[in-house]
């Protein structure tokens, strides 16, 4: 666990308070954030709809009369909420303002440019995204609690087990389980794959029904105070097979040895690299398709990517990364085991 005092020690890590560092990132005067999760980490209010400007002033939230009410409530202090319609006044004092390229579509960038003819609109791209890599004490709370949440889940899966369950009647039953223990909802889809349909990473659940002599793969996660968690577990047959074997104590060794290996400043590639090193020892490598893992947060899957075809970036402190390793072998079964870790120095 890290201490709270640790954030006095990083004051640049906590969540932007003021428009300063934002503004100094894109290096622009103003910027429109439009991701429906960009504005929610900023302002502290969930929305369909809703655009927030960033500007030396401060961050203004505009919504419509469906968000008035729940905006002034839930708004950060430091958030001015004004009604939508007051957007064009606003943009019209702007010179220059960066919009989120990865949220905005063409036609809508197009009719802004038309708009505000006084305002020069230039694209950016992870400006936010990036702030969000690093976790605060109250983001981090909230995780926590997500991923306890979570281990609660994977842990009555066995005994769920004894009632033959098929798939989806599992997956099921971790949605109640979730909403039982207080979960605002499940993060994703969960996967349930039993037999051979674990070979397939993202196995949709089906009527196949258990059966004692299934290798069960079960992907779930939550998410609490709009923070998600994301695990899987493997559970073996009571006489698994030798390759049954081989497969989870590859995998298992390549999470254990891939963990070690997670402190902030290290490559995505260089953990990439230490889990597939374990599995190609154990002859298996060409059967491991996807990266290691992935930032979460307010989305299950967001930030840095561990993978060597990824774009090369080291791990942040207090951010929090999946350490995912799998091998799946068509027609036979497959094995993935992951667990989240908090970055530290």
């Amino acid at each position: 666990m890290i201490a709270e005092n640790a954030f006095l020690r990083y004051p640049e890590l906590m969540r932007p308070q003021s428009p300063s560092p934002i503004l100094r990132r894109c290096d622009l005067s103003a910027l429109l954030v439009t991701n429906l999760v960009n504005i929610h980490y900023l302002s502290g209010v969930r929305l369909s709809a809703g655009v927030l400007l960033v500007r030396r002033s401060g961050f203004h939230l505009f919504v419509d009369g469906r968000y008035g009410e729940l905006a002034e409530k839930a708004a950060f202090a430091h958030v001015r909420v004004h009604d939508v319609d007051m957007i064009g006044k606003a943009l019209d004092r702007t010179e220059q303002c960066g919009v989120e390229s990865r949220s905005i579509t063409i036609e809508r960038f197009r009719m802004w440019k038309r708009k505000y003819k006084n305002t020069k609109f230039v694209r950016t791209v992870g400006i936010i995204e990036e702030f969000r890599r690093q976790k605060d004490a109250q983001e981090l709370s909230a995780f926590r609690r997500s991923q306890r949440i979570t281990q609660e889940l994977l842990r009555r899966v066995p005994s769920a087990l004894n009632g033959i369950p098929t798939e989806r009647e599992l997956a099921w039953k971790l949605r109640t389980w979730a909403h039982e223990l207080g979960a605002e909802d499940l993060a994703f889809d969960p996967i349930v794959a039993f037999g051979t349909h674990t070979s397939r990473p993202h196995h949709q659940p089906t009527d196949r029904r258990f059966k004692r002599r299934h290798v069960v793969q079960v992907d779930v996660g939550v998410r609490y105070g709009g923070y998600c968690s994301d695990q899987s577990m493997v559970i073996l047959p009571k006489n698994p097979t030798v390759l049954e074997c081989k497969i989870y104590a590859a995998v298992d060794e390549a999470k254990r040895t891939a963990l070690q290996a997670v402190r902030a400043g290290v490559t995505n590639w260089e953990l990439d690299r230490v889990a597939r090193r374990v599995l190609k020892r154990h002859g298996l490598e060409e059967y491991f398709p996807h990266a290691l893992g992935h930032g979460v947060g307010l989305e299950v899957h967001e930030g840095i990517t561990l993978s060597s075809v990824a774009p090369k970036r080291s791990v942040l402190t207090n951010e929090i990364v999946t350490i995912e390793p799998g091998i799946y072998i068509p027609g036979k079964c497959g094995m993935r085991l992951e667990q989240e870790i908090i970055v530290r120095d």
